[in-house]
């Protein structure tokens, strides 16, 4: 059974050989070095934020943006599409190919879902670094429609970055939430295409800027 994700399909979108290889062959990449913090701020930002919804309100980083949203109050569903093991899945009928993806946090709006997505880095932001966030953020609107959820044409980023240390030891983060319009139809154009893509017998072409498939053909 194929299982494909936000990642793998920017993978995909990156290079389609190592895309082809990852999935069918089972030849991933070399593994590299990842810092641990993403995974540890992940963490106490969720918990972070389920302590505000517990008080039914908006945590500071998001209010005067979000003062029309409410945290999605749904705590058991909420903890399943969190999961990377489940998520919120969608099963194409074709193929059987699975789309899974874990979100972080989500928001309602009147009857509307709005994904809110964390994000930790160590410097401030280029203008241009959520745009290699849309394709994830396409395809979490395209999986809750999939699933009979209305949401809002956009979702957030919410961005942390270190600021500065204080006397006493603690670090100090700022944050920037960024609203990105969304398309859940440009996101399924994705999975399909690379639904496409898997069911044909060769490899295809590497994508000429890939710097891992010029190492393989060394």
């Amino acid at each position: 059974m194929i299982k494909l994700s936000p990642s793998t399909l920017n993978l995909f979108k990156e290079c389609p050989k190592c895309f082809y290889l990852q999935i069918i062959k089972n030849e991933k990449r070399p593994d590299t070095p990842f810092p641990s913090l993403p995974n540890g701020m992940d963490k106490i930002l969720k918990e972070h934020f389920d302590r505000f919804l517990d008080k039914n309100q908006l945590p500071p980083e998001i209010k005067e943006e979000c003062k029309d949203c409410q945290l999605y109050n749904n705590k058991e569903k909420l903890s399943i599409w969190r999961s990377n093991f489940k998520g919120i899945q969608y099963t194409d009928k074709e193929s059987g190919i699975i789309l899974r993806g874990a979100v972080d946090n989500i928001l309602k709006k009147g009857n509307k879902l709005i994904v809110l997505d964390y994000k930790t880095r160590g410097y401030p932001l280029k203008e241009d670094t959520h745009t290699y966030y849309i394709l994830q953020m396409d395809l979490y609107n395209f999986l809750l429609r999939k699933n009979n959820y209305e949401t809002e044409d956009y979702t957030y980023l919410l961005f942390y970055y270190p600021n500065k240390v204080l006397e006493t030891g603690e670090v100090i983060f700022d944050t920037k939430l960024i609203k990105i319009k969304t398309d859940p139809k440009r996101g399924e154009k994705v999975f399909k295409e690379a639904i496409k893509l898997l069911q044909k017998d060769e490899i295809p072409e590497a994508s000429p800027n890939c710097g891992f498939c010029k190492l393989r053909g060394k």
